[in-house]
């Protein structure tokens, strides 16, 4: 029987796609990696002798080595003596900025340069297990950048949501106040009014954040205001939030102070940053709504044991001897009232690659080490909206996956040293092989 062309020409491209589907699926990475023990990070149990099937950049399966299915040419990774741990989030980091980027010197770093920084706090941050953050602040857009380098594969980090500038009041924290009033300058992120901050958040989601970030306080890396002193309104967080769940992103809300705190839970934010200076009212406040709390304490202990090489302002050094004086014990409040915590660090006001100091300092003020963990797991999973993508080991979620030795259900500080991490089906570390 004769073809027509168009039936010869269909028939063609059949093929062609065919032929690419074979290929395409051929290029696909197939992974075992073979694992002495796996930490179930939401029932604590620990799995012994169990295999994690991946393909490409997702996780097929987790179960006992001797069922697993290893697909023709896999590569098979063996941990035999290891803790297996999915990556740890990271909801609070400031990736583009250095530590004793304060005051006056920070005045001459340009926008590109911050993003250079950016890329060389991605790969330390990465290798220290961390395979996923949240960045609340940054210059410029340059943690956009960084961001969509990172997921082009043109450097080397976790994968980011990220806020852009932080929305502010003028001359609060979020502003920029090193300057006199004849440079008439103000930060990116400063916005006063409803209809002001209404129109900010639009701008920031136009140049692409993923998360809201909202100054509802003074802070301490600033000059000139109270991290004590509420700085938006009620009204004005309100506008805020609705604004930015309508269009679907989270807000974090930086607050220390008790008033700040209150109004920001009550305004509806996904979380509170820091609230060191929280008062019983507060922590209740916290409660009620459901709000969580990435309390960044490590930085306090960092910069006492640090203190003649922080190279801190004088107004930045006051104000951290403040909040150090009361943050830890009225956190340790907000744990023990059942508080949703998520893991952040603020790392920056510290160096990167210390995240994981956290844990510790969780474990001190009564968390056992399995809570320590699920905050930087299925807890910063939750507080991101990314459930379905990363916090545990299992199917259809990334493999992104850490190893270390010993049991971190023992000692939490096992995880500042992590021998091994894979994101995406990628080794980007692995101390264990020879």
């Amino acid at each position: 029987m004769r073809k027509t062309l168009s039936e010869v020409l269909v028939f063609g491209l059949l093929l062609i796609l065919a032929s690419g589907a074979r290929a395409q699926d051929q290029s696909v990475r197939h992974v075992v990696l073979r694992a002495g023990r796996i930490l179930d990070v939401k029932t604590g149990n620990v799995l012994t002798d169990q295999a994690i099937v991946i393909d490409g950049d997702k996780i097929v399966s987790v179960g006992p080595s001797a069922g697993a299915k290893v697909a023709a040419g896999a590569t098979v990774i063996d941990l035999p003596d290891a803790t297996i741990l999915p990556g740890l989030i990271d909801a609070h980091t400031h990736i583009t900025f250095n530590q004793g980027d304060t005051g006056y010197s920070a005045l001459g770093i340009s926008v590109p340069r911050e993003a250079l920084t950016g890329a060389k706090n991605a790969r330390i941050t990465l290798m220290a297990g961390f395979t996923t953050v949240r960045n609340v602040g940054a210059s410029g857009y340059s943690d956009v950048a960084l961001r969509d380098a990172i997921n082009a594969g043109d450097v080397p980090g976790p994968r980011m949501l990220v806020s852009g500038p932080a929305l502010g009041i003028t001359g609060g924290h979020c502003d920029d106040n090193l300057l006199p009033f004849e440079y008439h300058h103000s930060a990116e992120g400063v916005a006063d009014g409803i209809e002001n901050v209404q129109h900010k958040v639009r701008e920031v989601i136009k140049y692409g954040a993923d998360v809201i970030k909202i100054c509802a306080t003074g802070g301490v890396m600033s000059k000139g205001d109270d991290p004590n002193a509420s700085q938006y309104t009620l009204e004005e967080m309100k506008a805020i939030v609705a604004e930015a769940h309508r269009l679907g992103r989270k807000v974090a809300a930086h607050a220390h102070g008790a008033q700040g705190v209150q109004w920001a839970s009550e305004a509806g934010v996904d979380s509170i940053e820091h609230g060191h200076l929280m008062n019983d009212a507060s922590v209740a406040t916290l409660k009620k709504n459901g709000t969580y709390l990435v309390p960044t304490l490590y930085l306090m202990d960092w910069h006492k044991e640090n203190a003649a090489r922080s190279n801190l302002p004088d107004y930045v050094r006051k104000k951290m001897e403040m909040v150090s004086a009361q943050g830890q014990a009225n956190v340790k409040k907000a744990f023990a009232a059942g508080v949703k915590i998520g893991f952040g660090t603020d790392a920056a006001v510290y160096p990167h690659g210390l995240n994981a100091h956290e844990f510790a300092v969780y474990v001190r003020l009564g968390m056992t080490p399995l809570q320590a963990i699920q905050t930087a797991t299925v807890n910063g999973a939750d507080l991101l909206g990314w459930t379905d993508k990363v916090g545990t080991l299992e199917p259809g979620k990334f493999a992104d996956i850490i190893a270390v030795d010993g049991d971190p259900l023992k000692d939490v500080a096992t995880l500042q040293n992590v021998k091994f991490v894979m994101k995406g089906g990628d080794v980007v570390k692995n101390q264990y092989s020879k």
